[in-house]
């Protein structure tokens, strides 16, 4: 224990009542700081040992007073003890409020949580898009179910949230509400935001996360080869819903532009690049790094396509583009049509601009993450291993054609 504490009794001759009797106050000095609080006692003065700090004699009075003011000096211990122990400030008006029962304002986790998420809600568009604001949403309704779930409460003290409380929560996640590895990390990820907001702002003195391990296990994103892009491309739809939608789909596929982003294109952002040619400018909505994209024929040959489509017109868009779930149904219906198995979605069409437009080609790495607007390169880098699979594979299918042939000769020299 720091906290250097010292106890003294003494009378307040100054406050002498009307039988000439005077009461007995007790100091506390914390630190250098003094608190004074009546034992609510009252002596004859001369009965009263200032050396000693107590009533003088052995008399009943004397053993009376002298063991009271005993247990109020053992009060002050045990406060001073108990706030060592809980690893709370030790100082005035700490051991204070002990004596007097005050406790400490609990801060609680579902309040702090939910300022947190109306200020995000309060920037959509601004620094966050509308995903964001709908993770933490749902983020903060696993919290609340969790604490049902394990504690049957509605709140907790963030200063009872331990490691316990975070390797239970990924339990419940993973058990109970049957998430994958990597979604159930997410959440972990997202409610650690809110433990290091408090972190930072004083109500926490512990990290609970500090031997906390968690690991994202890396996923293989699909992606288009190819001969799928010139199916879905060749590819006679009568359905002009679904003629847009592709259309809307391979230019992501020529660009690298997430839904939202290719949702908010507009004049604005297209602009005569370093080349001479056209490019994209824009800033993407969920990092709000620049993206600048040289557009390749068939991007531009798109673009020119809806030119003049009322929709663009009117919303001042560069495409007429559908909400993202109505655009992920519609391209299920063209790999149907196309007979392409993968679980076409929008966002493959950047992961194959990353893979099969570019890095297949030769564009190097670092061009490519400038052109998804990614703020690390190690997040493009998982294409390139993807890239390096596909080239493991059809080397092993080749060693595999290489062996099969030996063995045919073998048998033939027999």
């Amino acid at each position: 224990m720091d906290a250097k504490i010292s106890i003294l009794f003494f009378l307040k001759r100054a406050k002498v009542n009307s039988k000439g009797l005077v009461p007995i106050f007790q100091r506390i000095t914390v630190c250098g700081k003094r608190i004074e609080k009546s034992t609510g006692k009252y002596i004859d003065p001369n009965k009263w040992s200032v050396e000693g700090a107590k009533m003088k004699g052995v008399s009943t009075e004397a053993r009376t007073i002298n063991s009271h003011l005993d247990i109020l000096k053992v009060k002050v211990i045990d406060a001073e003890r108990d706030l060592y122990n809980r690893g709370e400030e030790i100082n005035a008006e700490s051991i204070n409020n002990k004596l007097l029962g005050i406790k400490k304002r609990e801060r609680l986790l579902i309040p702090i949580f939910e300022e947190h998420n109306r200020k995000i809600k309060e920037l959509i568009g601004l620094e966050y898009a509308a995903g964001t604001y709908e993770r933490y949403v749902t983020s903060l309704k696993h919290t609340k179910d969790f604490l049902f779930w394990k504690y049957n409460q509605s709140d907790i003290a963030i200063s009872k949230i331990d490691h316990a409380f975070i390797t239970e929560y990924e339990f419940y996640l993973r058990s109970e509400r049957k998430c994958a590895n990597n979604t159930a990390v997410k959440y972990i990820k997202n409610f650690h935001k809110i433990i290091n907001q408090c972190l930072a702002n004083g109500w926490i003195d512990k990290d609970p996360f500090a031997n906390y391990k968690s690991k994202v296990k890396e996923v293989i994103r699909e992606y288009l080869d190819e001969s799928e892009i010139e199916k879905i491309i060749n590819k006679e739809l009568l359905i002009e819903r679904l003629a847009v939608v592709r259309d809307i789909f391979i230019f992501s596929c020529f660009t690298g532009l997430a839904y939202i982003d290719v949702k908010q294109l507009t004049p604005d952002n297209i602009a005569m690049g370093i080349d001479g040619g056209k490019w994209i400018y824009k800033n993407r909505q969920k990092t709000d790094t620049t993206s600048k994209i040289p557009l390749l024929p068939m991007a531009l040959e798109i673009l020119g396509k809806y030119e003049n489509h009322p929709l663009c017109i009117n919303k001042n868009r560069l495409l007429p583009i559908l909400s993202n779930q109505r655009m992920n149904a519609y391209l299920k219906e063209i790999a149907t049509l196309c007979n392409i198995s993968k679980d076409l979605t929008f966002h493959i069409a950047r992961h194959t601009f990353a893979t099969t437009i570019t890095l297949t080609n030769g564009v190097p790495i670092e061009s490519v993450s400038k052109m998804l607007g990614h703020t690390n390169i190690k997040t493009t880098q998982h294409y390139a291993k993807i890239i390096d699979k596909k080239i493991s594979d059809d080397m092993m299918a080749l060693r595999a054609k290489f062996d099969t042939k030996i063995q045919e000769k073998k048998k033939q020299s027999n």
